[in-house]
């Protein structure tokens, strides 16, 4: 295995091995059996231009593993997601994650507010920089500070209170005041700031949290009565949402006289106002201008392992100015960037020690199997070159982030993000996100190619992936014709459906949505950015699952796939032209069958069409497909 292909090699080309059909249980939604199912490759070597079309077929890779999920079969289909870097508009949220890194860097953020993203006008303007070149840092935590415990507290209870809405709208589900068959969002709380606090008080109480969810749902709604209406085949719902009263302000009062009697929390008075619901203190607070009262409510302590974090608050002063870079380094492997990733593993995705080990860090994250090209002048190739990179962001010389990404001849493909844990607080992974963007607007100076920020895979039917499509306007790859369809066209029909064929239900809609504005669905994605945890952070990155597939066991499942082949199989079904790999040689399988008898010969064209359907008649006729 290979750490880092290099362009030294006499001759560059893609080398794979067909690994077939591989099941595995699902990391999206917890599925009890092995319903994961995607097609896998082996790869020795690739090119930078192969593995480009490969991604605009929906494959991506782990270390040298490359998988495509069988959108068809799998449980929770996985659309390739992209945005064209130069079209890019940031949201009211991108906007504040950008300011609150700027006022960091600047020493006027004030240090016992982490978790504030308020609009600050006034923050400082960092000269010369863009939202694009500052996004990246990740930025030092301030989780450190001594609200942490407070802050720990209130947002164990504002999840507390978006699972109870999200009991009350699955029982209307159940009863049929909402229609079934539709994946309704999921609710998020969020707390109101003192200055929204202060305009909001009603009597003697106290505005302390709220939801957008009624708008979120009878955005929905909208979109299916559209869909349904669209899309012929989907009329077949017994409740069509046109039954449905689809006014913000009538959803959040039955949710709202509904929790009044689930949720049983003397200290608080739910009630709904204009679309959102809203919780207030029953007991009134001193008007001290700070948001104290806001964490007292619940009465877990959420305050484990904090002591360490107040000790250290005091290394992120208000006042202290910070200077932070930001390097693109070849993908080679680092031990303070291993040192990094484990910490980054264990205390934010609760890995235990014994699995996060250095062969499983650099079969993910280091060895690739891209061929690396070095820069040129010529306007083909940007100045650190095509190849697996690691991007690292440095704040006063010390080590926060690590971005890995695979930087091709159209774009940069962001494959995982990992951070000092003591620096959540900034939203890492929407700077990084931010800044990757912003890299690849000016990177097309260098090479006009590079127009495009691959983002993995959105996953409609779960919801922290789908934060993606707030990056606007992004595209998904139709998973049949393999054409890319504006996100906020497709997410109606993926409302009703884990698998579409996107590209159908963008020619109904075609010439439907205006390009001049951002459409509703979009700034219903934008406003719920908040409240998706901070699992956005581990952003672009999360879905690349750590695949094993050195051991090929039972355990995985792998097999080749000797089913018959879809109705949409392939281009063709020619297969006389796949270019073979065998024992050295090079050459069309149409040269090689006779070296074959009756069996193996039927035996080994049923893999290559397989191959074929998955990787496409011209990948199949340029790569190695290799027998050893």
């Amino acid at each position: 295995m290979k750490n880092e292909a290099s362009s030294s090699n006499s001759k560059e080309e893609s080398l794979v091995v067909d690994c077939g059909r591989r099941r595995s249980s699902c990391g999206y939604c917890k599925s009890a059996g092995r319903t994961s199912i995607s097609h896998g490759l082996w790869a020795h070597s690739i090119t930078v231009n192969d593995y480009q079309d490969l991604l605009d077929r929906g494959w991506r890779r782990s270390g040298c593993f490359l998988y495509k999920p069988e959108m068809e079969r799998t449980c929770c289909p996985s659309y390739t997601i992209r945005l064209k870097a130069s079209d890019f508009v940031p949201s009211k949220e991108q906007r504040r994650v950008y300011r609150r890194m700027q006022r960091f860097l600047d020493g006027t953020l004030e240090v016992g507010k982490p978790m504030e993203l308020a609009d600050d006008p006034n923050a400082s303007k960092h000269t010369g920089s863009s939202v694009n070149d500052l996004v990246s840092s990740s930025s030092g935590n301030e989780s450190l500070s001594c609200g942490t415990k407070r802050e720990n507290k209130a947002e164990e209870f504002m999840n507390h209170l978006s699972n109870q809405i999200d009991k009350v709208v699955h029982a209307y589900t159940e009863s049929g005041e909402f229609p079934s068959g539709i994946q309704l969002p999921k609710a998020a709380v969020k707390m109101v700031s003192q200055a929204k606090r202060k305009l909001s008080v009603q009597g003697s109480e106290d505005l302390l949290y709220s939801s957008n969810i009624a708008f979120q749902i009878a955005a929905t709604l909208r979109r299916t009565r559209s869909a349904e209406r669209d899309v012929q085949q989907l009329r077949t719902s017994k409740h069509s949402a046109e039954e449905v009263d689809l006014c913000p302000k009538s959803i959040a009062e039955k949710l709202a006289a509904s929790l009044n009697q689930l949720a049983n929390i003397p200290e608080l008075s739910i009630r709904a106002c204009n679309g959102h619901i809203n919780f207030y203190s029953t007991a009134k607070c001193g008007s001290s201008g700070k948001d104290d009262q806001v964490v007292s409510l619940p009465e877990e302590s959420g305050s484990r392992n904090q002591s360490s974090s107040t000790k250290k608050s005091s290394e992120h002063c208000q006042g202290q100015k910070r200077k932070l870079e930001i390097r693109m380094k070849r993908s080679t492997f680092d031990p303070e960037e291993y040192a990094l990733y484990k910490r980054y593993q264990i205390k934010v995705h609760n890995d235990t020690p014994d699995r996060v080990t250095e062969s499983s860090y650099r079969r993910f994250l280091v060895d690739t199997p891209l061929f690396f090209v070095s820069p040129s002048t010529d306007g083909m190739v940007p100045p650190c070159g095509f190849g697996s990179f690691h991007q690292q962001y440095i704040i006063d010389g010390k080590l926060v982030a690590v971005g890995v990404v695979d930087v091709l001849p159209r774009c940069l493909s962001s494959k995982y993000l990992f951070w000092d844990p003591d620096y959540a607080f900034l939203s890492l992974g929407k700077y990084s996100a931010l800044q990757e963007i912003g890299w690849v607007k000016e990177n097309q100076a260098h090479c006009s190619s590079l127009q495009y920020y691959y983002m993995g895979y959105y996953i409609h039917s779960c919801r922290k992936m789908i934060y993606k499509a707030a990056y606007y306007p992004s595209e998904l790859l139709c998973p049949l014709r393999y054409q890319w369809v504006a996100c906020h066209i497709a997410r109606p029909l993926l409302d009703k459906r884990k698998y579409a064929v996107l590209s159908d239900f963008a020619s109904v809609q075609d010439g439907e949505s205006s390009q001049s504005c951002i459409p509703e669905s979009a700034m219903e994605l934008q406003h719920d950015e908040n409240g998706l945890e901070d699992s956005n952070d581990v952003l672009l990155g999360e879905d690349e699952q750590m695949i094993e597939i050195e051991s090929e066991s039972s355990d995985e499942e792998l097999e080749l796939e000797t089913s018959v082949l879809g109705s949409a199989a392939i281009d063709g079904g020619d297969v006389t032209n796949v270019l073979v790999g065998l024992r050295g040689s090079r050459l069309r399988y149409k040269d090689l069958q006779r070296a074959f008898g009756p069996s193996e010969r039927s035996y080994l064209e049923t893999q290559l069409h397989s191959y074929q359907r998955v990787v496409g008649v011209e990948l199949s006729e340029r790569m190695v497909y290799s027998l050893g």
